[in-house]
């Protein structure tokens, strides 16, 4: 399943909070927006570079399995919280368009969320909100190419619930730059039961990094290009 959506940045801006509840709609952005170029990729050559920065033919994308995703996942959002991110916001300002005041205030919006922890083990996907835990399994539901206003493009990988509890999302889509099968190392996901709904949001971006890093490692992942 493919498809080409255009996507105007700041377009909408679907308010919808990170909920249990059936039916609540949580949502990420992907590689349209400044934070697609902060993060740290092992770059190998141009044309891998090309692909993290959203340029890319529509037949070099493949679709993915769900152990690309497999592991204990932290949000980054407290980090923004407390301030251990302020380094990067200050990085951001020196080779940036807005100050560490305006970089801060975009990624409280970019990382907002309260689901702390996302696990994924096999085809189940366990997210953690406080002491409650909520879980599903998951099916592959294809992928979709995004193509944003300034030119350049992203892919959602999709995935279907078949199983688990009743509050788990009926569709999560994960977003890291990538564009064939590869393991993830870090992540923005959406998730909620509406899948074409999901494909529109463009200013909430829940990020996830491996639970074992801690903040100074995840400042300097961010900070290493």
């Amino acid at each position: 399943m493919q498809k080409a959506i255009t996507t105007q940045i700041g377009a909408l801006a679907l308010g919808s909070m990170l909920l249990f509840a059936a039916g609540a709609i949580a949502q990420t952005g992907d590689a349209g927006h400044d934070h697609s170029h902060d993060h740290a990729h092992e770059h190998k050559d141009a044309g891998r570079d090309a692909i993290h920065a959203g340029y890319f033919e529509d037949g070099q994308v493949q679709d993915r399995p769900l152990s690309d995703w497999r592991g204990d996942w932290q949000s980054v959002y407290p980090y923004l919280r407390d301030g251990t991110l302020d380094p990067v916001m200050a990085h951001k300002a020196e080779h940036g368009d807005k100050s560490a005041e305006e970089y801060r205030a975009y990624y409280e919006t970019g990382y907002k969320t309260d689901i702390d922890r996302i696990a994924i083990e096999g085809d189940r996907v366990s997210f953690h909100k406080g002491g409650e835990t909520i879980s599903g399994q998951y099916a592959g539901d294809g992928h979709e190419i995004l193509t944003y206003a300034k030119g350049n493009r992203g892919v959602r990988y999709v995935f279907r619930k078949i199983a688990g509890d009743e509050a788990a999302p009926q569709f999560i889509q994960f977003s890291d730059h990538r564009i064939a099968p590869e393991k993830a190392d870090h992540y923005h996901l959406y998730w909620g039961n509406d899948r074409a709904a999901l494909l529109q949001e463009v200013t909430n971006w829940p990020t996830y990094y491996p639970a074992s890093l801690d903040g100074g490692q995840i400042v300097a992942e961010m900070m290493a290009h």
